[in-house]
């Protein structure tokens, strides 16, 4: 009988033993690194999709620690490349929220303004401009909110160089759509429109080669308004300035566009 007891308080004890939850420490180690590694290697050859589903396996399993943080960014970039922008900034704001004061904030800045960025994948490659300001500019703003966090927040990161870049590739641009804006509404006999969007674009974006355009907008619109003396001070400004302008009505305003001049 005694001999009965013990077996069964023995079998009692190995049954509570198997029952009892792993630890933490228990759970670390070569299982998340062996997760971290195959999803990165499935991110590294492409496999996009299969590299989120593997970094939110991670997540999930193993939501502390270094490697979970760190798929956090993984899954924005993997959405990136993926073609997924909304998915990849909303990884991205998560991260910005949960880690502030993360070591990666300044990529987590720089992905988020690479993600917005309105040019082709390869920042020297250019596009018609026609067609970058007839854009909608939501998108070129908020990269180049994000891009200017990182240079304000992060002047040495490895990441400002490129990102200053960008940022005056975008202040190009948005200063294109205000023009272009302002010439639809030239076009169509929205006067007033039209001087207040070329207006826009002097006190804005006063250090791009925009102004000139601009100031030809202006004075044209002041023209057809009977603003003779508005007009003539943008013309005064023109002359001052612009001496040797290529610009003419029919560049702005004619078959031969004003961007293609640049």
């Amino acid at each position: 009988m005694k001999h009965i007891v013990t077996l069964l308080t023995a079998t009692l004890l190995l049954a509570a033993c198997a029952g009892t939850p792993k630890s933490a420490a228990d759970n670390a180690g070569p299982g998340v690194e062996e997760l971290y590694t195959e999803a990165k290697t499935e991110l590294d050859g492409g496999n996009y999709t299969r590299a989120v589903k593997l970094f939110e396996t991670l997540q999930a399993r193993y939501p502390y620690g270094k490697y979970a943080q760190q798929s956090e960014l993984e899954v924005a970039y993997a959405n990136f490349k993926d073609q997924e922008p909304t998915l990849a900034l909303a990884a991205i704001d998560r991260f910005l929220k949960q880690h502030p004061t993360h070591p990666n904030v300044d990529y987590a800045l720089y992905l988020k303004g690479l993600v917005n960025f309105i040019e082709d994948r390869s920042l020297f490659a250019r596009i018609s401009r026609q067609n970058m300001a007839e854009r909608d500019p939501k998108a070129a703003r908020e990269s180049f909110e994000a891009f200017n966090d990182l240079v304000t927040r992060f002047p040495n990161s490895s990441y400002t160089p490129d990102a200053r870049d960008r940022m005056a590739f975008l202040v190009t641009a948005l200063a294109d759509h205000e023009l272009h804006v302002a010439q639809y509404y030239f076009n169509r006999g929205a006067y007033l429109a039209a001087a207040n969007r070329s207006k826009s674009v002097l006190e804005n974006y006063a250090n791009t080669d925009r102004v000139e355009t601009a100031l030809f907008i202006m004075a044209a619109s002041y023209d057809k308004l009977g603003q003779q003396e508005l007009r003539d001070d943008a013309r005064r400004v023109i002359k001052q300035n612009y001496p040797q302008t290529k610009l003419t009505e029919t560049n702005i305003f004619g078959e031969s566009p004003w961007w293609k001049l640049w």
